[in-house]
Parts: structure tokens; C-alpha cells; sequence
């Protein structure tokens, strides 16, 4: 009678046994049919390194879009003034803030590809004017020198170092002194020497 008992009781464990695996198969079938996948782990540094990367190439955008440079839009355009550009900006950019060439402008004057930096002075000069000179700051391009005699203060700014201040000057010698003679002759001028002379000569003359 024992024994009976026991074999039965085997029997039930047996069952229970081999029911608790098949449910447990089942669960694991399931979840793989239809959980979310998982990303493989088996490369863990190299996702790393592209998350970063992908991170560093935003900040780079982000840092790059938020740097803003001011220039000084003269001449021939719609609207003269001071505007606020994205660095790495061009002429054309800062011309086009400016409404536009007017139709007196000498288009032949400026360089509109070329790179502004802050503080750039661009003036557009007009047809017929003895002027044509991109100003960008640190860098002058010049197809004629300008003339000391006759250039009005936005285009003495063009000159290289020569400030709103300087070109005030230049113009109150000129009318108060007369013309200027020589290009030496702006030593005569308040906070000029030979060495600024020297750096600027092939930018000027008086003829």
C-alpha cells in the first residue's frame, strides 16, 4: 500500500516537473517572438565612441551658428549701415542685408565670394568712381589705389588701419591744409607716421 503511495507521488512530481518546463520553454518563446529587441552588447565601445562623435559634431554646428560678426555695408547698396552676420559670412551675404546693389552700383567693385571678417568695412563703389575696393578687416583687395585727395571718409576707411577717427582727420587736412602733395605727406596728419605710410603706400596715392 506504502509503495503504491510513493510510486503515485513520483508519478505527480514527474508531471508537475516536466508541466513547469514546458511553461517556462513557453515563456521564453514568447518573449523572443514578440519583446522589443535588444542592441547587441557585444561592441559596446564602438557605440560609445559614435554617440560621441555624433554629440561632438552637434556642439561643433551649434558653436559655429551662434558666432555673430558686425560689418559696415557703404556705397552703391539700398541701405548703408551696420548688420550682424553669421561668421563665415560673404560680401554677398552682407549686400544682400543691405536690400541690394542700387543700379548706379559698379558691380565690378566688390568681390561678393569673398570671406568677411568682424569689423569688415565693405564699400560698393558707383559707376564712374575712381574707387574699387572690398574691404574685409584684416585683408584689402584693391584694383586702384585711393586717392588721399579726393576719397570721402568711407572710402578712407578701406585703407588698411585707417579708422573712422584717421579718416576724419585726413579729410579736416585736406580742406583746412590743402592738397595733399605727396603720400608723405600724411605725416602731417595727427597719429600717422612713416611706418603706417610705409604699410599703406601701395594702397594710396594723390595723383
Amino acid at each position: 500500500m506504502v509503495e503504491e503511495w510513493i510510486e503515485r507521488l513520483k508519478e505527480k512530481r514527474t508531471t508537475l516537473l516536466m508541466g513547469g518546463i514546458i511553461v517556462a520553454l513557453t515563456g521564453v518563446l514568447v518573449s523572443q517572438a514578440f519583446g522589443k529587441p535588444s542592441l547587441p552588447n557585444d561592441f559596446p565601445e564602438i557605440q560609445q565612441v559614435e554617440e560621441k562623435n555624433v554629440k561632438s559634431d552637434r556642439v561643433e554646428e551649434e558653436s559655429s551658428e551662434s558666432i555673430m560678426i558686425t560689418v559696415d555695408v557703404k556705397g552703391a547698396v539700398v541701405k548703408e549701415g551696420l548688420y550682424e552676420l553669421p561668421s563665415g559670412s560673404r560680401v554677398n551675404d552682407a549686400i544682400m542685408k543691405a536690400g541690394g546693389l542700387t543700379d548706379l552700383a559698379d558691380k565690378k567693385s566688390v568681390n561678393l565670394a569673398q570671406k568677411l571678417a568682424d569689423e569688415a568695412v565693405i564699400y560698393v563703389a558707383s559707376q564712374g568712381e575712381n574707387v574699387s575696393v572690398v574691404a574685409t578687416g584684416s585683408e584689402t583687395s584693391s584694383t586702384q589705389k585711393i586717392n588721399l585727395n579726393t576719397a570721402d571718409e568711407a572710402q578712407l576707411q578701406t585703407i588698411t588701419g585707417i579708422g573712422a577717427k584717421k579718416a576724419k582727420d585726413i579729410i579736416t587736412h585736406r580742406e583746412t591744409v590743402g592738397r595733399f602733395s605727396s603720400v608723405d605727406d600724411l605725416k602731417q596728419v595727427a597719429g600717422i607716421g612713416q611706418k603706417t605710410i610705409d604699410k599703406i603706400s601701395s594702397e594710396i596715392t594723390v595723383d
